[in-house]
């Protein structure tokens, strides 16, 4: 017997979807086409809806290409088809943020906050906000979440991450101009990360790099240039000593830090010429110092590349409005 018929005395019961109909035996074969007709419809319904997993994924691979217009558009879609998914709201917010409409942002992230499964998705909805705030440079915003970040990893005796959130806050608060903020948070993740027991010599090198690299920033904004390039020497020695070519090539982006902030641009730029060119904020600092420079050309260049950039990360939260600013402003000049 077919699926969806069931004989009842002279009567054929038929289901179509949701609805039962009684039909003569006589009108077997009509109602035969008509359930094979709704199943025929029910299957071209699936195969037409859009897959939101797919979405998500080609809005992830466009915003990554620099299209965050596209990307947008298919995360809207992601969004319609499926409201309740963490993923597809985490996509709205990131791209917005990229697009400058923070505000459309964060409803979106406090969506990913109702939303987040666990634990670890609520700390990634919390880390998107606080990426979501500094791009605004609102460091008090930011602080309210990266500090429940940093209590999470604390309660969990994970002093690794927490000295990590630690020293991402103070970043924070330094390029917000929020010195002694800088400076405590920064303390407060080298003695965390510090806590860690067993840690090894390499790892207290690493953290006592961290510690005087954000000393010598802090030392730099404040003007003090002669401390500033004693606390490098000191990240240096805690540098010679670790032998890891992935902290070296931090080096020169904090030469250039250094010297930008002391005015010595020409220095400046042939140490960050050095650094990683695919890191937004070594980046913006760059075209800050070509443009402080008189090389007008390079700077716009240089924030052209720092738009192409999709991630959604600290660094490109303070470098691409910087860039999209300069730009305007060279094109209004």
């Amino acid at each position: 017997m077919p699926p969806g018929l069931h004989l009842r005395q002279n009567t054929i019961l038929c289901t179509i979807g949701a609805h039962m109909v009684f039909v003569r035996r006589t009108a077997l074969i009509p109602a035969i086409a008509l359930v094979g007709f709704a199943f025929l419809f029910a299957a071209n319904a699936l195969a037409a809806a859009p897959d939101v997993a797919k979405l998500i994924q080609q809005g992830r691979q466009l915003s990554t290409e620099g299209e965050q217009s596209a990307a947008l558009a298919q995360f809207q879609e992601a969004v319609k088809q499926s409201p309740g998914s963490f993923e597809a709201h985490r996509g709205m917010a990131t791209t917005l943020d990229l697009l400058g409409r923070y505000g459309e942002a964060q409803r979106h992230v406090r969506k990913m906050i109702g939303l987040a499964p666990d634990a670890d998705a609520k700390t990634q909805a919390a880390r998107t906000m606080v990426v979501s705030y500094t791009f605004e440079r609102k460091a008090a915003d930011a602080a309210k979440y990266e500090k429940q970040i940093f209590d999470s990893h604390l309660a969990a005796q994970n002093y690794t991450a927490a000295g990590e959130t630690a020293n991402e806050l103070a970043r924070i608060y330094l390029e917000c101009g929020n010195l002694d903020q800088a400076y405590d948070w920064y303390q407060r993740g080298y003695n965390t990360a510090l806590q860690k027991s067993g840690l090894s010599a390499q790892d207290k090198d690493l953290w006592g790099f961290r510690w005087e690299a954000g000393q010598a920033r802090i030392a730099a904004r404040r003007g003090q240039a002669q401390i500033a390039e004693k606390e490098v020497a000191a990240a240096k020695a805690f540098l010679d000593r670790l032998h890891n070519p992935q902290q070296e090539a931090f080096f020169p982006y904090l030469k250039g830090y250094i010297e930008f902030y002391a005015g010595n641009y020409a220095a400046a730029i042939l140490n960050l010429e050095k650094g990683n060119q695919k890191d937004a904020f070594v980046l913006e600092l760059l075209a800050r110092a070509y443009s402080k420079a008189g090389q007008t050309a390079k700077a716009s260049d240089t924030c052209r590349a720092i738009l192409k950039i999709g991630a959604h990360n600290i660094a490109n939260a303070f470098a691409r409005p910087i860039a999209r600013k300069m730009l305007r402003e060279q094109q209004n000049s």
